[in-house]
């Protein structure tokens, strides 16, 4: 980091508190934290900022992560991201604005770049995911098959990138790992983000299950809040989960359900409806997290007067449950959840009758 821009990073986290009221208006401190949606400055309370800390290191003040897409940065990615700015001259022009700072001396690029695709923007996530290829044939769906996910219909929102961009953290240098890329949709099918999983191009093991050996293997990126990965068009009944494997896996015994899966605790507690939605199925995952999204998704589908019924694993996820208790387990465990009328409807239960039928 140059000296400059370490000196504007130091001054800004010295009045992170400052910086954080003034760009991040729609949040609030709790105790050392600016608690906010994410780093737009929705509302919410995925991302914390520190406001109190060491000059500098994983502790610093000004330091920030979102809990729900596990991104994380500096004050400077902040003042990026609430302004729409992409280039960094004019990030840095706009701290020292902020700080009443002289201005920088201005240079003359006698060879200017054309204007960027701001990062992390809606806009971005579209070109990444049309960059991308089908996962058929790829390692993407290799990483499906070794997790028990052997059916994919309806995944036109999945694709694959073989050399996806990775940098750990802004100062870091960037590295390159294939990665499965999914398009995050409003209700329209209008893509307003992309959710990024790194992949282990040595394939899969128990303690990785098949991502890539980095600090953070998912990202996301764009608008993502009340969006949703979706599988199939919903009308009147619909699953939602958090994660995209823990969706897939239940729709491996549900394959004529249309799912959506929201990426997070969070966001799956902020998905929206369609306006024919009638009866909402609720995947959780058994943590606490999973029990807070649950709640809050229970309480409004009723305000929408829509019912709510919760699916829930017998061991941490629907993934889980798929991989080490096999698919029968988790049909025999979904077909007493779900209503009876939906059982004909959306499970396919020939192999079930044919199973039973072999056993008399």
């Amino acid at each position: 980091m140059s000296q400059s821009i370490a000196t504007l990073t130091e001054a800004l986290a010295r009045n992170a508190e400052a910086v954080c009221r003034h760009y991040l208006p729609n949040g609030r401190r709790e105790g050392h934290y600016w608690m906010i949606g994410d780093v737009r400055g929705t509302s919410g309370r995925s991302m914390f900022v520190r406001l109190k800390g060491s000059e500098s290191g994983k502790g610093a003040a000004g330091k920030w992560t979102d809990a729900a897409t596990s991104e994380h940065g500096d004050l400077l990615d902040i003042i990026r991201e609430s302004c729409g700015l992409s280039d960094f001259k004019d990030v840095a022009e706009e701290a020292r604005r902020f700080l009443s700072l002289p201005r920088s001396e201005p240079q003359t690029d006698q060879n200017p770049r054309p204007a960027s695709v701001p990062t992390g923007s809606p806009k971005a996530a579209r070109r990444l995911f049309a960059m991308a290829q089908p996962i058929v044939g790829t390692l993407a769906e290799t990483y499906f098959h070794n997790r028990g996910i052997t059916a994919l219909p309806e995944t036109g929102s999945l694709r694959f990138h073989p050399r996806c961009y990775y940098r750990p953290d802004r100062d870091a240098e960037t590295e390159v790992w294939p990665a499965l890329v999914a398009a995050v949709t409003d209700l329209d099918g209008t893509i307003t983000g992309a959710h990024r999983t790194w992949l282990d191009p040595e394939g899969f093991t128990e303690a990785t299950l098949g991502k890539a050996p980095i600090d953070t293997p998912r990202r996301a990126m764009g608008n993502l809040l009340g969006h949703a990965v979706r599988f199939g068009t919903a009308h009147d009944v619909m699953a939602a989960g958090e994660g995209i494997e823990t969706t897939l896996s239940l729709r491996i015994v549900l394959p004529h359900m249309p799912m959506v899966a929201a990426l997070s605790a969070a966001h799956l507690a902020a998905i929206l409806f369609p306006a024919t939605l009638r009866r909402l199925y609720i995947a959780r995952d058994n943590d606490p997290a999973g029990d807070g999204a649950m709640e809050t998704l229970i309480d409004r589908a009723q305000e929408a007067d829509i019912e709510a019924i919760t699916l829930s694993p017998q061991l941490g996820d629907f993934n889980e449950d798929l991989r080490l208790l096999g698919i029968d387990a988790l049909r025999s465990a979904m077909r007493i959840q779900i209503a009876p009328n939906d059982v004909a409807r959306f499970m396919n239960v020939s192999g079930v009758a044919g199973r039973e039928a072999e056993r008399v």
